[in-house]
């Protein structure tokens, strides 16, 4: 990472509440074209959340602690705050000095942006401006949120005029909070009712309405100069699950996220 920091855009995009095990199927059935073909041997890797529920999730994200390998350590992270003793800091480990990655990217000259999802980003009150407010730049709107059938595209818009006014000499680091994986999310599969609400099949219908627009997302974010991508979720969410519903619990449906970094050097842009 010392090697990218600096020289690359940066991007980073939670699928928020993504579990891994539809994530999965969803590539392995061919139903993510856009997301796969990113995806190191078109498949996600299988990691463990850095917390249960949103807001903890990310702020351990955004203190550099990503989502874990679902394997024996210790994993060398990406990016860290100095810190006696770690062992997760290693050689390629991008070390900064500040309290937190955003703040860390600022002080290295990199942009950075905030464009929210769900509640935790809304700035509709002191808890909702604690994540957004490590940004330089935050965006929120209701049309971002969880009760819109059309929020990842207007998310995508907001990023792509985010991009057009930044001068082209500046980095950016760019974050993307996905809120439309997220309760409720019904409306996102055909046929389904309010009534009926929300299942693990519209759960993947989301996923699948988030890849039809993603690639809008990575040719913004690569518009400028080669960008290094995260995308990967903040943590699942259980259907039924041994009884379990929702997630802020510790069952495997919810600890259990799919994860991906890559490079992006520039995208056609899909409709």
């Amino acid at each position: 990472m010392n090697r990218i920091v600096g020289s690359h855009d940066l991007l980073l995009v939670t699928l928020d509440t993504l579990r891994h095990d539809v994530a999965e199927e969803l590539a392995a059935a061919g139903r993510l074209p856009n997301l796969a073909r990113h995806l190191p041997g078109g498949r996600w890797e299988e990691r463990h959340a850095p917390g249960s529920f949103t807001y903890a999730s990310h702020q351990a994200i955004f203190a550099g602690f990503l989502p874990t390998p679902a394997s024996p350590g210790p994993h060398p992270r990406l990016f860290a705050a100095r810190f006696a003793g770690s062992e997760t800091t290693a050689d390629g480990t991008y070390v900064y000095d500040t309290p937190d990655l955003v703040s860390g990217l600022a002080a290295a000259g990199y942009h950075t942006v905030c464009v929210g999802g769900v509640g935790f980003f809304n700035r509709q009150g002191p808890l909702g401006s604690v994540l957004p407010g490590l940004f330089q730049e935050a965006h929120w709107e209701p049309e971002f949120g969880v009760a819109s059938p059309t929020s990842f595209e207007a998310q995508v818009a907001c990023a792509e005029r985010v991009v057009r006014r930044l001068p082209a000499d500046r980095r950016l680091f760019l974050f993307v909070n996905v809120s439309a994986l997220h309760q409720p999310n019904w409306f996102h599969l055909p046929g389904a009712t309010r009534e009926a609400g929300d299942t693990r099949a519209s759960h993947a219908a989301a996923l699948e309405y988030v890849d039809r627009h993603i690639g809008r997302l990575f040719a913004a974010a690569s518009s400028r100069r080669r960008c290094f991508a995260v995308v990967c979720s903040d943590h699942g969410t259980a259907y039924g699950d041994d009884g379990y519903t929702g997630h802020r619990i510790g069952h495997p449906s919810v600890w259990t996220v799919p994860y991906a970094h890559f490079f992006l050097d520039g995208e056609a842009t899909t409709p």
